[in-house]
C-alpha cells in the first residue's frame, strides 16, 4: 500500500526498489557427473536403488538377533555387509526390501546356524570393520554372484556346501 504524502517519513522507512534478476542463460546437459541415460548406471562398486531402504536396515537388525558370530566377527559389521548385500537383491527385482532378502544374505555368507566352517574363514576378513566403510560395503555386495541373487534363502542354504560358486570364488 502507497504512503500518503501527508506522513512524515524517515529515510529508512522509504519503500526502496527492489533487485532484479538477470535472465537466466541458456542450459545445457553438460555437466560431469550429469546422468544422460534413463537408467541408473551399473558397475562395480555403484550401489543398487531400490525403494524404502530404510526399512531393510530394520529388517537386517531383526534377522542379525539369530545370528552366530565366530571369534573376531562383530555384529555392525554383519548387519552393514549383509544389509548391502540383501538391498541389492531386492533391486534386481525392482522392489523394495523384504525379511526374506536379509534372510537370504545371512544364510549366504554363513552367519545363521549351519554355515561351513571354511566361509566364516573367508568372510572373516572381508567383513572385518566394513560397517565403518562404505566402499567395502559395495566390494562384500559386489561380491555375490548374479546367478545367486535369484535363489531362496533354502535354495542357498542347501547350496552351502559349495558355497565359492554362490560367492563367484570359483
Amino acid at each position: 500500500m502507497a504512503q500518503p504524502e501527508y506522513v512524515p517519513l524517515v529515510s529508512t522507512d522509504r519503500v526502496r526498489p527492489s533487485s532484479r534478476l538477470s535472465t537466466p542463460r541458456h542450459w545445457s546437459h553438460d555437466r560431469p557427473a550429469e546422468i544422460a541415460s534413463l537408467r541408473q548406471p551399473v558397475g562395480a562398486r555403484l550401489g543398487s536403488t531400490g525403494s524404502d531402504l530404510g526399512f531393510g536396515l530394520k529388517l537386517a537388525k531383526r534377522v542379525a538377533d539369530r545370528a552366530v558370530l565366530s571369534e573376531g566377527d562383530a555384529i555392525a559389521d554383519a548387519i552393514a555387509g549383509c544389509f548391502a548385500c540383501g538391498t541389492r537383491r531386492s533391486s534386481t527385482f525392482h522392489r523394495g526390501p523384504v525379511i526374506y532378502d536379509m534372510e537370504w544374505a545371512f544364510t549366504l555368507w554363513g552367519f545363521l546356524p549351519g554355515a561351513p566352517a571354511d566361509l566364516v574363514a573367508h568372510r572373516r576378513a572381508l567383513f572385518a570393520g566394513v560397517h565403518h566403510d562404505y566402499s567395502r560395503q559395495r566390494a562384500v555386495a559386489d561380491a555375490v554372484a548374479e546367478g545367486a541373487l535369484k535363489l531362496t534363502p533354502a535354495e542357498v542354504q542347501a547350496g552351502l556346501t559349495n558355497w565359492r560358486k554362490l560367492l563367484g570364488a570359483a
